[in-house]
């Protein structure tokens, strides 16, 4: 059972970038960029990430008490149960890889953080 994973250097800077930006914490990005990449409609076993020359992020700093829940939303998204350690580091992982880069596009198009949040906020009231 692995307790770190390290990032691809793309999301490093991704995050380095944001973080300036957004006045937010890696594990704060990480969380928003695992619930950006689960709600994508792109199968996450098709995403790979061998790139492991990123941040060195620790298990219990980015799911914290919400562990469980994380691993559930991953096992809904996939339809299928899995192991702990295909959860973490393997899925976390690429949900974090990859919602990254969704992340850095949706703040890229909103403009600042207040834009964000409010299109975020809209698009799901308008999904209900």
């Amino acid at each position: 059972m692995g307790f770190r994973l390290k990032t691809s250097k793309e999301t490093k800077d991704i995050f380095e970038e944001l973080s300036s930006k957004m006045n937010l914490k890696p594990f704060a990005l990480s969380k928003l960029a695992i619930s950006l990449s689960i709600n994508s409609d792109e199968p996450i076993d098709s995403y790979t990430s061998a790139d492991n020359n990123g941040l060195d992020l620790n298990r219990q700093t980015i799911t914290a008490q919400y562990d469980a829940l994380f691993k559930a939303l991953i096992e809904q998204n996939l339809g299928r149960s899995i192991t702990d350690d295909e959860y973490f580091p393997h899925y976390v992982k690429l949900h974090i890889d990859r919602g990254a880069v969704i992340l850095k596009n949706k703040y890229k198009y909103s403009g600042n953080l207040r834009n964000f949040i409010l299109q975020s906020i809209k698009k799901d009231l308008l999904s209900k």
